[in-house]
C-alpha cells in the first residue's frame, strides 16, 4: 500500500461504507487489499463505528465481486449521483 493523503483516506472510507462499491474497486483505485482496508478502517473509525461497519459488510454480496450477481454491472444505485 502506498502512502495515502488525508483526502484519499476520506474517499476510501466513503467507498468502504457504500453498499454497492465492491472491495475490488477500492483495491483498484487505491492499491489497498481487503486486509489493509480493514486495518485502515480500524485505525480511522471509533471502535463502535468500526464494529458497525464490519458487521454491515462482512459477507455482503454487493461488496465482493465474486459473490455479486452477474446481472449487476454498476457500482452504485442508479439514483445515487443524479444532479438536482
Amino acid at each position: 500500500m502506498h502512502q495515502l493523503t488525508e483526502q484519499d483516506i476520506s474517499r476510501v472510507i466513503e467507498m468502504a461504507w457504500e453498499d454497492r462499491t465492491p472491495f475490488e474497486a477500492i483495491a483498484y483505485n487505491f492499491d489497498i487489499t481487503e486486509p489493509q482496508l480493514v486495518r485502515l478502517m480500524r485505525n480511522q473509525l471509533s471502535l463502535r463505528a468500526f464494529k458497525r461497519w464490519r458487521q454491515r459488510h462482512r459477507g455482503r454480496k454487493t461488496k465482493h465481486l465474486s459473490l455479486r450477481d452477474k446481472s449487476v454491472n454498476r457500482s452504485h444505485c442508479a439514483t445515487q449521483y443524479k444532479h438536482k
